[in-house]
């Protein structure tokens, strides 16, 4: 237990002793339409959301660019309006990753299998996307344009990786604890 409390009370201290701007409360976020409310099996459902956002990427950007040349906004360049998606590809990449590693945490974590759960999330959140191969082209580029991640994933994969790795340093059998030895029994009374 008391290894349990000192690692909360590292994890409520300030890094670095300097204020930082809060972050969103995962908590204060609204949950995406159709996603689980656990916190393991929503970074799940975002994880499969956004691979099948990522996975669409060299199938849109033809018409991507065609709209964007289309449709020029003043004193910006096809390139930078471009650049935009470049980036938005990049950091969905980091977030993919970072719920990889928060999914894996909270199962390593928990003392039952809880990925079979996690791979149906991550289906649920696939299936985001699967009337994409239904859609006119100009439609699909609209809405992959338009897209964003919940605002809700990230924070969440955050704490979730936070807590499991917590968690699991203290409920993990094979980590070299320090073990006390047990308290010698009290002496029998001598009835004599």
């Amino acid at each position: 237990m008391s290894a349990l409390l000192f690692a909360l009370a590292l994890f409520a201290q300030d890094a670095g002793g300097q204020a930082a701007a809060p972050a969103p409360q995962a908590a204060e976020l609204p949950y995406p339409s159709g996603a689980p409310r656990d916190d393991y099996g929503l970074v799940s459902w975002c994880h499969g959301a956004l691979s099948g956002y990522l996975e669409l990427h060299d199938q849109v950007m033809p018409e991507v660019t065609r709209i964007e040349t289309a449709f020029r906004a003043p004193a910006r360049t096809i390139a930078e309006d471009l650049q935009v998606y470049a980036d938005l590809t990049q950091q969905g990449r980091k977030d993919l990753k970072l719920f990889a590693r928060a999914m894996e945490a909270a199962e390593k974590a928990s003392l039952k299998p809880i990925n079979t759960r996690g791979g149906e999330a991550v289906k649920k959140g696939r299936a985001t996307w699967a009337g994409a191969s239904n859609l006119p082209k100009a439609r699909l580029a609209q809405e992959w344009m338009s897209w964003t991640l919940p605002a809700r994933c990230q924070p969440t994969a955050k704490t979730l990786e936070e807590r499991a790795k917590l968690l699991g340093a203290t409920f993990d059998a094979g980590s070299e604890m320090p073990v006390e030895p047990p308290a010698e029994p009290a002496a029998a009374a001598d009835p004599t």
